[in-house]
């Protein structure tokens, strides 16, 4: 499995991404599941996988030089002459097609489902930055402010810090500091994700980045934050009193009859109805 991150903000974009991909217990390995696409001074592109791993590599691989028609009639669209990232998605889709219509009616027949999910943003000279979450079937939604991340993967670990923490408003290192606690928090409860971590942080209008960092079990700053984060839940969570059920000496008591429900029924004996 794999779990994979990706942040959009108004200072910028993060794009977090494990290594760990497994056919069964002793069948584990590392690929890498995150793709840099840039053109400094122009275009700042990146691509996160997850899914079937055949599939995966074999739409990055396609991706390269997958074209779409110009609706104007002019040159081919590519994600190298895109003038926006709608259309540069649009191209990522009919490559998540291509690879279907090849390899779909195969995979079916060997048992084997079509599955990838892809994490897809950056920015374009001449707009703003964007960021979309690609299906199977190359159709794609696109991040809001509402909703300023996209998870692939295994999602449910990491997300409650995301929900927590993120705003558009939040300072890219913030944010980085979040995804990697995310990232930190699938690692402890699920051992199909593991390092090393590829993490890069994209600033709002330069069209490239230096901030790309591979980070493996000695990087001193994720140490820090696994051993940190740890040390801190248990200290919130042993700050938070215990339940009092006579609520004695309390001011929150937990045995109080609720607004609108009755009480659990218990079953005493075999006559006894649910209801």
């Amino acid at each position: 499995m794999t779990y994979c991150v990706a942040i959009k903000l108004n200072a910028g974009l993060v794009f977090l991404s494990d290594s760990r991909t497994n056919a069964g217990l002793d069948q584990i390995s590392s690929f890498r599941k995150m793709i840099v696409y840039e053109k400094a001074g122009e275009r700042f592109m990146v691509l996160l996988s997850a899914g079937n791993l055949s599939i995966s590599q074999s739409v990055r691989e396609i991706l390269q030089t997958e074209q779409i028609k110009n609706g104007e009639s002019g040159e081919p669209i590519t994600i190298w002459n895109a003038t926006s990232m709608f259309d540069a998605v649009r191209v990522l889709g009919a490559a998540v097609r291509h690879v279907h219509e090849r390899d779909g009616a195969a995979l079916q027949s060997a048992g084997v489902e079509f599955n990838v999910s892809i994490l897809f943003g950056g920015q374009i000279q001449g707009e703003g930055m964007r960021l979309f979450q690609v299906y199977s079937a190359g159709n794609f939604i696109e991040a809001t402010s509402e909703t300023p991340y996209f998870q692939v993967g295994e999602s449910k670990y990491g997300k409650p810090v995301l929900d927590r923490v993120l705003t558009p408003e939040t300072p890219l290192n913030e944010a980085a500091k979040c995804a990697l606690v995310s990232m930190d928090s699938t690692l402890k409860s699920n051992l199909s994700v593991g390092l090393p971590l590829d993490l890069v942080v994209y600033e709002v209008g330069r069209f490239a980045t230096d901030k790309l960092i591979c980070i493996d079990e000695h990087n001193p700053y994720f140490r820090m934050l696994h051993d940190s984060w740890g040390q801190k839940l248990r200290q919130v969570f042993d700050s938070i009193e215990d339940p009092a059920w006579n609520g004695g000496s309390t001011q929150v008591p937990l045995m109080v009859p609720p607004a609108r429900s009755g009480p659990l029924k218990k079953i005493t004996n075999p006559l006894d109805k649910l209801i």
